[in-house]
C-alpha cells in the first residue's frame, strides 16, 4: 500500500464576486454581498395589522438566526402599523431590519405612509407587480425615490409567477424571428434576468446607488433555479437573493430548496438566503430558519449552532435512547445558542456526538469535542464519554441522559466562558 502521487483535492465554495449592499437599522448594519457572510432570510405569515403579533412573529425568527425579516405591507393599514411593529420590536431590544414586502400599491403606500418608509430597513419591488403601460416605470420610479430619500436597500425581485407579461411577449416576439428559436423556456429564462437587470439599471440612472440593490429571480423548479441564477450571476454583480419559491411543505420543501441553493452557494452565487417553506400544522414559522442555517452550516460557510452527530440506529441498538438523547441534546443547544452567542464566543463550532452502540460509537465521540457511545445489544451497561479526543468518563444507571447533558453544560462553560458556570 502507497501513497497516491497527487493528494484529494480539498473541496470548498468557491468566492463570490458580487458587489456588497448595506441593509440598516439604527446601529444594526447587515453587509450584504462581497466579503460578507451568506445571510439568512425569513418572513412573517402573520397579519401585519396585528403590530404585536407579527413583532412577536419577528422576534422568534430573528431569534432562531433571521437576520432580516420581511413582512406584508399590502393596504393602508398594514402600512400605518409598520411603524408601531418597529416600535415593539426596539422596545424588546431586537433590532433586526425589516423588509417591506410591496406589489401593485407600494408605490401609493411609501408615498402616503413616510413613516412605514422610513422604518422599513429595505423594501422588496416586483417589476412584475408594479403596473402595466406608462403606469409601470412612473410606479417603480416613486418607489425607487423613496428608497433614494430615505437611504434604503432595495431587493428587486423578479419572480416566474407574475414576471412582467409585456417583455415576456416582446421577447417571444424577438425569438419567433430567430433563425433558431430558442426553447420557451429558455426565453423565460431570459424575461427573468431582463426584467431583474434592467430593473437594476434603471434605479442606478435614477440615483439609486448600486451598492444598495439586490436581485432575486425565483423560480419553483430545482435545475431553473440553478440555470437562472448561473446566468444571472454572469450577467451582473449585484448581490443575489437565492430561494425557491413555493418550495412546498415537509421534506419537499426541504429537500428542493437544499439541492438548487446547495449547487449554487457551491459555485459561489448567492449573498442571501431563504427557505420557502409551507409550514406543517401546528409547525413552527422558524423551521424555515433552521434549514437555511443548516444548509450553510453543512457547506461549511457558516457557523451557527454546535452540531450533533448521531447514528440512524440499526439491530445493534437496544432502544431509542440515544435517539432521544441526539434530540434533547439538539433541542437543548438551539434553545441556549441566543444566550451563548454573547456569553460563549465560538461555542457555535463544537461538535457534539451521540452514538448508539461499539461499532462507530467510540470512533464518532473521539472525533467531536465531546461525545457519549452508548450500550447496544449486548453490551455492557455503560456508556463512555470522550471530551477532546480521550475518554473522560463512564455514565451509567436511568440518568444518562440527564448526566450527559450536565457535561456539556460544564465542558461548554469551561472551555468557552473561561471557567464560568454554565446557565
Amino acid at each position: 500500500m502507497s501513497f497516491s502521487d497527487q493528494p484529494v483535492a480539498m473541496s470548498a465554495p468557491a468566492a463570490r464576486r458580487s458587489r456588497q449592499a448595506r441593509v440598516v437599522w439604527g446601529d444594526r448594519v447587515v453587509t450584504v454581498g462581497g466579503d460578507a457572510p451568506v445571510r439568512v432570510q425569513s418572513m412573517t405569515n402573520t397579519d401585519t395589522v396585528d403590530a404585536v403579533g407579527t413583532a412577536i412573529q419577528v422576534k422568534e425568527l430573528a431569534r432562531a438566526g433571521s437576520e432580516m425579516v420581511r413582512i406584508t405591507v399590502n393596504t393602508p393599514e398594514a402600512a400605518a402599523a409598520v411603524p408601531y411593529i418597529r416600535e415593539q420590536l426596539d422596545r424588546m431590544g431586537e433590532n433586526v431590519p425589516l423588509v417591506g414586502d410591496f406589489h401593485y400599491n407600494g408605490h401609493r403606500l411609501l408615498t402616503e405612509f413616510p413613516d412605514c418608509a422610513k422604518a422599513l430597513s429595505k423594501y422588496r419591488i416586483n417589476p412584475g407587480n408594479v403596473g402595466k403601460g406608462d403606469k409601470r416605470d412612473r410606479q417603480f420610479g416613486q418607489m425607487i425615490e423613496a428608497a433614494i430619500q430615505y437611504d434604503k436597500a432595495v431587493r428587486i425581485g423578479v419572480n416566474w409567477g407574475s414576471l412582467d407579461q409585456e417583455l415576456l411577449a416582446t421577447l417571444m416576439d424577438e425569438n419567433s424571428r430567430r433563425a433558431q428559436p430558442w426553447d420557451i423556456k429558455q426565453v423565460m429564462y431570459e424575461a427573468l434576468i431582463t426584467s431583474a437587470v434592467d430593473s437594476a439599471k434603471r434605479a442606478e440612472e435614477m440615483g439609486l446607488n448600486g451598492d444598495q440593490i439586490i436581485l432575486s429571480c425565483k423560480v419553483s423548479g430545482v435545475q431553473d433555479l440553478i440555470a437562472v441564477y448561473r446566468a444571472l450571476s454572469k450577467r451582473c454583480d449585484y448581490a443575489l437573493h437565492l430561494g425557491l419559491t413555493e418550495a412546498g411543505m415537509g421534506t419537499k420543501g426541504i429537500v428542493g430548496s437544499t439541492a438548487a441553493l446547495s449547487v449554487l452557494l457551491q459555485e459561489g452565487i448567492g449573498d442571501t438566503i431563504r427557505v420557502s417553506l409551507t409550514p406543517q400544522p401546528g409547525e413552527a414559522r422558524t423551521q424555515e430558519v433552521v434549514v437555511a442555517s443548516e444548509i450553510l452550516q453543512s457547506l461549511g460557510l457558516r457557523m451557527f449552532v454546535p452540531s450533533v452527530t448521531a447514528c440512524p440506529g440499526c439491530g445493534r441498538t437496544t432502544s431509542t435512547t440515544f435517539q432521544e438523547l441526539a434530540k434533547q441534546i439538539d433541542d437543548f443547544l438551539r434553545l441556549q445558542m441566543p444566550v451563548w452567542r454573547g456569553r460563549y464566543p465560538g461555542v457555535e463550532k463544537m461538535k457534539v456526538a451521540v452514538m448508539g452502540c461499539i461499532v462507530n460509537g467510540p470512533g464518532e465521540s473521539k472525533h467531536a469535542d465531546i461525545g457519549i457511545s452508548l450500550p447496544g445489544t449486548g453490551e455492557a451497561p455503560a456508556a463512555p464519554v470522550f471530551i477532546d479526543g480521550e475518554k473522560a468518563m463512564t455514565l451509567r444507571g436511568e440518568g444518562i441522559a440527564q448526566e450527559f447533558q450536565q457535561v456539556v453544560e460544564g465542558y461548554i462553560a469551561k472551555r468557552f466562558g473561561g471557567g464560568a458556570q454554565a446557565a
